[in-house]
């Protein structure tokens, strides 16, 4: 579906930075994509994608032979992995599911990047018999791509470590600690003898790979951990005597800023950083991979959400609306690490305005902890008012909790227009069906389980 509302004139038909996506808010509204028949959907600004992926490739203009793929796990909905195709990005995969939704959606096997501890032999065959790049995670990894390797593969194929520079603010999301399952630990005893034997047993392996970790992790933690790459490719070359590694995947994981609309830190930020620690990294002498997904969506993207019910218990307002822990995971379950910026709008998807009310704004999974916002001072909220969760483009909607079977919201893309301020929106996923729902549940199966007489 495509549909089309004018939105109200802002200067030069921009909305002022406070306010970016209130006409878009109040088309959604206005043309039925919110409201009480669908009381939540998510919502992505395609030109705000393609000017962070401009912004991406602009930092790294100076740098020849950058390969720039979206880590998938951030979106994986094949409509935005499209665009992101189009826009000269490859893709960074970890699941045959992943693998195969950049394959529908376009990306050459060339451009695609297959990292994963756990790939299973089948997923490795047919990485390597389609072409797809892949990044061995341990040694015991490169023993089964020993045995399943074609020499006719085109596939470039790496190693990744560990550099073991430790951790940022959030545990989870710090892949470079001592004890990260990811990666061969770089500063075990032993293990950096072990993977340069590794190389020169395989003259094929052509690429060390190493990621830090992102949100939470400083530019200086991640540059680094890139930095301890760049050093050991050049430590097994010259000990082998031959360029066999010729190029460096760099992984990703810009930390985004969710507290108010300014970007930062910038991709351009992210190359000084790394240009500090590592001075040869960008002279050319190694092709470069970059893995970068939450950085490039979070911000162009949005929840929008009906108020249900509002209650007061213990002197404390709680809002009931339709986002909580089913599209807001990440955010209900620690949210300290994952605060968000709620937006409050009336029925008609205008801003609301007037005193504001500490409030509690609550989600509808059946347990105590969905709730998204703790104590949030916005203007008083009511019944069928629409609250949005902002910056949730990468990681929120685009992969539901199904917790409660609660069914996958719509995603829709949007394009706002120059002077007329036009709102147009497309289909990305269209809301999930309760016959979805029962079909996922085994419906097919129903009486498996029934004893029959006889």
């Amino acid at each position: 579906m495509t549909q089309t509302t004018s939105a109200p004139d802002h200067k030069h038909g921009t909305a002022p930075p406070a306010g970016r996506y209130d006409a878009v808010v109040e088309a959604a509204v206005q043309q039925g994509l919110l409201g009480e028949g669908h009381p939540v959907a998510g919502f992505i600004d395609t030109e705000g994608v393609r000017a962070s992926v401009g912004a991406l490739h602009d930092a790294f203009a100076a740098t020849p032979g950058v390969l720039h793929t979206f880590a998938a796990k951030a979106c994986s909905l094949i409509p935005v992995l499209r665009l992101l195709a189009g826009c000269g990005m490859g893709c960074e995969v970890a699941s045959p599911g992943e693998l195969r939704l950049a394959l529908e959606a376009g990306f050459p096997a060339s451009r695609i990047v297959l990292d994963s501890p756990a790939k299973t032999r089948e997923e490795i065959r047919l990485a390597l018999a389609l072409g797809v790049a892949v990044n061995a995670d341990s040694l015991a990894e490169l023993r089964r791509i020993d045995a399943l390797r074609n020499p006719s593969t085109t596939s470039v194929l790496g190693l990744r470590i560990n550099p073991q520079v430790g951790g940022g603010a959030i545990g989870p999301m710090s892949t470079a600690t001592d004890t990260s399952k990811f990666g061969v630990a770089l500063r075990d005893p032993g293990a950096r003898e072990a993977i340069v034997e590794a190389f020169r047993e395989r003259p094929w392996l052509t690429r060390l790979h190493a990621h830090v970790g992102s949100q939470g992790c400083p530019l200086e933690l991640i540059a680094a951990g890139v930095a301890r790459s760049h050093e050991l490719a050049e430590e097994i070359n010259s000990t082998l005597g031959v360029r066999q590694i010729t190029s460096l995947d760099i992984g990703g994981g810009l930390p985004v800023n969710f507290a108010d609309e300014t970007v930062r830190p910038t991709y351009a930020d992210y190359v000084a950083a790394l240009t500090a620690a590592a001075p040869g990294l960008f002279s050319g002498h190694y092709a470069l991979v970059t893995e970068f997904g939450r950085s490039l969506l979070a911000k162009n993207g949005f929840i929008g959400a009906r108020v249900e019910y509002t209650k007061d218990a213990g002197g404390r307002r709680i809002v009931l609306t339709h986002a909580g822990a089913q599209t807001a995971t990440r955010t209900v379950l620690m949210p300290d690490a994952w605060p968000l910026r709620i937006g409050a709008f009336g029925p008609d998807g205008v801003p609301k305005g007037g005193p504001v009310l500490a409030q509690d704004i609550a989600g509808p999974c059946c347990f105590a902890g969905d709730v998204v916002a703790y104590g949030r001072e916005l203007p008083e909220l009511a019944e069928d008012d629409v609250v949005v969760l902002y910056d949730t483009g990468a990681y929120y909607f685009s992969t539901p909790w199904a917790y409660n079977s609660l069914p996958r919201p719509a995603v829709y893309g949007f394009r706002v227009a120059g002077p007329t301020g036009a709102v147009t929106f497309a289909t990305v996923r269209e809301p999930q069906s309760l016959d979805s729902i029962a079909a996922e549940s085994g419906l097919a199966h129903v009486d498996a389980l029934i004893e029959r007489d006889g």
